[in-house]
């Protein structure tokens, strides 16, 4: 499964490892990918969305009415 989030198409970055004696090795920074109950065209289905855009409010999260924290 690629590590791309469905809603910006952020990809995972590569770049170097850099020890002390300067060995270098490949290595990549993968995205905060979360799996995501969101409203897509009405219907709610299962994505996977970085967290820059759930925190941005790029998506409408699916699932219960919220609940009101104390009972009457």
């Amino acid at each position: 499964m690629a590590q791309t989030c469905d809603i910006c198409g952020k990809g995972p970055q590569f770049g170097n490892n850099i020890s002390h004696a300067h060995n270098v090795t490949r290595r990549r920074w993968n995205v905060n990918l979360q799996a995501v109950k969101a409203l897509v065209n009405g219907n709610a289905k299962r994505i996977r969305v970085c967290a820059s855009c759930i925190k941005s409010g790029k998506i409408t999260k699916a699932g219960p009415a919220p609940r009101s924290p104390h009972p009457p």
